[in-house]
């Protein structure tokens, strides 16, 4: 069954080499950044360039929603099934947290699902330590939607950095393991750095290790719902392909995609996940003017220029992962071009 899906995607495959191959890299001399527009300590800058025309792909929340993609416990806390049941191509996000199984998840790989892909293995880290039965009205063997993104800087590095060589003596050294506990740590500083900034303990009863139900604090929220509603119009612009983001003064992490659909679909999801981000950072340092447009350029433009290494991907997809000294860009990419970049600064 995945044999036959794959080879029943090379339309789909031909398809994203066309999109990604217009696109110009971010950090090129002729893309047009705007911003930063701003509120109280984030900053937003905006990415302007080529986009592929035509709808978007459906999000994974949405086709969670929809019933078109099932995401499947495996009971390895590391890897996930996934499967496209629908006549429409979908996008996953590196970063997305499903909800529900054993324990909500958080999925490390961008990647685009072909109609009827069949069903393939996904990589996974924990993001709910402690639970490994199902919640109430919740199916443990099935995840019920993508409603979020991970919104922790450390979090991301954790899951996303080159693998480190194994200590010496450490036969049994796991890199994967030690992601692991770092996103763990991440989740709890995620969840401290919110209590004390909503001044509420933003742990759900429920599941105390959750960050997803974390997420769900009504105090939080109010908070959120303040940063989205000053910020979430300034991206009307139908030439925006991407934005990058900037806390307390320095540049965190951006995201830019082959084509402004699917900014847009996905622009609500990572503007809540920067804001949450920026709230659980108010009370960590003074808040200091925001970069100039110059330093994000130079940050997008070192990233594209880092060292590559290629890890290949189901469907003829790759993931090409670029180290510079100051920051990583991990692309999700197909032949000659990209879906999807996103950077990360060190």
């Amino acid at each position: 069954m995945r044999h036959s899906a794959v080879v029943t995607c090379a339309a789909f495959v031909s398809m994203l080499t066309l999109a990604g191959a217009a696109s110009a890299a971010p950090g090129d001399a002729q893309a047009r950044i705007s911003g930063p527009v701003t509120h109280e300590n984030l900053a937003i800058y905006f990415i302007h360039g080529p986009s592929k025309a035509g709808p978007a792909p459906l999000t994974l929340d949405e086709a969670m929603r929809a019933g078109s993609v099932v995401v499947r416990e495996t009971s390895n806390v590391n890897s996930l099934e996934i499967e496209n049941l629908g006549d429409k191509p979908v996008f996953v996000q590196s970063g997305d947290i499903v909800k529900g199984g054993k324990q909500d998840r958080t999925l490390t790989v961008s990647m685009m699902l072909p109609p009827k892909s069949g069903a393939i293995p996904i990589a996974s880290f924990c993001v709910e330590h402690g639970r490994w039965s199902p919640r109430a009205h919740e199916n443990a063997m099935q995840f019920a939607a993508a409603p979020a993104l991970v919104p922790s800087h450390d979090m991301k590095i954790a899951m996303q950095e080159p693998p480190k060589p194994p200590p010496a003596g450490s036969p049994y050294y796991s890199d994967t393991a030690v992601r692991q506990q770092q996103v763990w740590a991440g989740v709890a500083t995620t969840q401290d750095r919110l209590s004390k900034s909503t001044g509420t303990n933003v742990r759900a009863p429920t599941s105390a290790s959750s960050l997803q139900l974390a997420l769900e604090n009504e105090k939080l929220a109010a908070r959120r719902d303040a940063y989205v509603g000053a910020l979430k119009a300034a991206a009307a612009d139908s030439n925006i392909v991407g934005f990058v983001f900037a806390i307390n003064g320095k540049i965190d992490s951006g995201d830019v995609y082959m084509s402004h659909a699917l900014f847009e679909k996905m622009w609500p999801k990572l503007l809540e996940a920067s804001a949450i981000e920026a709230i659980g950072k108010l009370h960590d340092e003074k808040q200091a003017k925001a970069p100039a447009e110059q330093d994000v350029r130079e940050f997008l433009a070192k990233a594209d220029a880092g060292k590559a290494t290629v890890k290949l991907l189901d469907f003829g997809m790759r993931r090409v992962l670029h180290d510079a000294d100051s920051g990583y860009l991990i692309e999700a990419a197909v032949d000659q071009g990209w879906v999807h970049r996103s950077y990360l600064a060190k």
